[in-house]
């Protein structure tokens, strides 16, 4: 007894790693940057794809509920766009300057001892922006975006595990001449019909649950070990169906799905003081530049 009393090992952490939204989750929602690209998107819809103006609002509510993001909405329905355009035209006249330097968050990242990923549905431009912005894009393993999600080609893993990279292409369109045919997802809700079902997106998207396994697969990630953080509660929700560990970020409100409740990423020691409670090293630094596959907000 003596001798396994001395040589007792030391408990395992509940966590072996930590998925992390960006958007909302990261930064405050008052920063205005989600508020902005909204109206990105809206306008891409008008200029862009020949939207009239007085549906958009209308439109984009039904796309964003019934697909998760505005852009894999539009392509179920049928309209054909270069990603990469989408992309550039939503995100790239965001205030970025509105995002600060986060030191705070910074140092609590760097102080905890597990992975931590970025998960979000942004494009890896978008994220890399961001994330420098806050002065964190040393502070993650890598980050699972659009791109890892959605390649043409099939996705790849750096062979260095101190270098993760999700590898992936974000251009995937249509040659075809012909023009498509769009469906009324309007009229399909105003007028139900039981023989007609919503169409399909090619995209795959947090809140599906395939996204979330996907980003799983991808990572090397064991989901009974993972605490996932998001701002959305239909994400939060679909993360634990898949069996992760919840913590909805920004409310101080635990809904259904939520394993823990944060009002701001800040409170994350105060909340989840077990994170640090571990004999492992209690620094984790990532000298790499941070590898970025991105998915899109909206």
């Amino acid at each position: 007894m003596e001798y396994e009393n001395q040589y007792r090992l030391t408990p395992r952490p509940k966590y072996d790693c930590l998925l992390f939204d960006l958007d909302d989750t990261l930064y405050p929602i008052s920063s205005g940057l989600q508020r902005e690209c909204g109206k990105n998107i809206k306008d891409y819809m008008v200029e862009k794809l020949g939207i009239e103006k007085d549906k958009i609002v209308e439109l984009s509510n039904a796309l964003y509920k019934n697909y998760g993001t505005t852009m894999a909405g539009l392509r179920a329905i049928g309209y054909d766009f270069d990603y990469d355009e989408y992309h550039s035209y939503v995100h790239g006249r965001l205030p970025y300057e509105n995002l600060r330097q986060d030191p705070l968050l910074r140092s609590l990242l760097l102080s905890l001892p597990v992975r931590k990923i970025i998960f979000t549905n942004a494009d890896k431009d978008h994220a890399k922006k961001a994330l420098k912005k806050l002065g964190l894009e040393d502070c993650f393993e890598g980050i699972i975006c659009f791109e890892t999600l959605n390649p043409i080609h099939k996705n790849t893993v750096s062979d260095d595990e101190d270098d993760i990279e999700f590898l992936g292409s974000s251009v995937t369109r249509n040659d075809s001449l012909k023009t498509p045919e769009i469906f009324d997802i309007i009229g399909h809700f105003a007028n139900p019909n039981p023989d007609v079902t919503l169409p399909k997106t090619p995209i795959v998207c947090k809140p599906q649950e395939s996204a979330i396994e996907r980003a799983l697969k991808i990572a090397k990630i064991n989901p009974q070990r993972t605490l996932f953080f998001d701002d959305s509660v239909r994400n939060i929700q679909a993360g634990k169906r898949v069996g992760l560990h919840t913590v909805l970020v920004g409310s101080s409100q635990r809904p259904k799905g939520a394993d823990y409740a944060l009002e701001s990423i800040h409170n994350i020691k105060q909340a989840l003081p077990e994170l640090w409670e571990t004999d492992m090293k209690s620094e984790v630094n990532y000298t790499g530049q941070v590898a970025v596959e991105t998915s899109v907000t909206a």
